[in-house]
């Protein structure tokens, strides 16, 4: 059976799971969009739910688990990116706690504290992701991993990266109890230059929002770094600069 309707009680539930965050934290699930990114969600662990499937777009081997084929009228409904790869996900949750995560000596960690896009964290993961960072945290997060957005800009990198939310505070602690140098994003005279940082040692790297930097909070909890830059502009977008410094741990724990 095709559904075709959008009054369909499964079409108006994942729906709501795509537009509500309320109510996507609430059920403990969220939908994942395409076929790359629903690979990458099982291949990492991730438990599916059900599938809505619209045959004449998907034309694969249709996955294992329960299966729901909706029409392209539907389809073009609930899918994200309109008509595209014609698979939708729907998946259970993972809560990981801070306090779980046991850093190698020579991990390195990137902190954004309070971002608030998206595409942004989205872009930040698949960074993250691409320069082997061993954690990514959100400290007082605005937005939540399960965005669709989050993972539709992340092209599924969000499930084999190692993701916490924490507050400040805590996330402060877990820095100090594990020893980690601790640098911070902040525009001032001390700041030193981001390739004078020795990323061989476990490092934490903090990020504040898009809009106005690292809160008060960080004010002497690390030491300041920032990327050297040569045009009139004094400050880049977030997932930039934070791929940037990605890359730069990468290159000197790979030279």
């Amino acid at each position: 059976m095709v559904i075709e309707s959008f009054q369909n009680e499964k079409v108006k539930h994942i729906t709501k799971l795509l537009t509500d965050n309320r109510f996507r934290r609430k059920s403990g699930v969220f939908v994942v969009e395409g076929q790359q990114e629903n690979e990458r969600a099982q291949r990492y662990g991730f438990e599916p739910v059900e599938f809505f499937v619209c045959e004449p777009v998907f034309q694969q081997k249709l996955p294992e688990g329960k299966i729901h084929l909706v029409s392209i009228k539907v389809y073009e409904k609930i899918a994200y990116r309109g008509s595209s790869e014609g698979i939708l996900g729907i998946y259970n949750a993972k809560e990981s706690d801070l306090s779980s995560f046991k850093p190698e000596e020579d991990a390195t960690v990137i902190i954004v504290e309070g971002v608030e896009k998206p595409g942004n964290l989205g872009a930040i993961l698949r960074s993250c992701e691409a320069f082997g960072i061993d954690a990514l945290i959100v400290a007082d997060g605005k937005t939540d991993f399960y965005n669709p957005n989050v993972i539709r800009s992340s092209v599924g990198c969000l499930f084999g990266m190692q993701v916490f939310q924490a507050e400040n505070r805590e996330t402060l602690e877990f820095l100090k109890q594990n020893r980690f140098n601790i640098y911070t994003t902040m525009m001032d005279e001390t700041a030193e230059d981001l390739y004078t940082r020795d990323f061989r040692q476990k490092s934490a790297v903090l990020f504040g929002t898009e809009h106005s930097g690292l809160s008060d909070f960080w004010t002497g909890k690390g030491k300041n770094t920032l990327i050297p830059m040569a045009g009139s502009i004094d400050s880049l977008n977030l997932s930039n600069a934070v791929a940037i410094t990605c890359y730069e741990a990468l290159r000197q724990k790979k030279g």
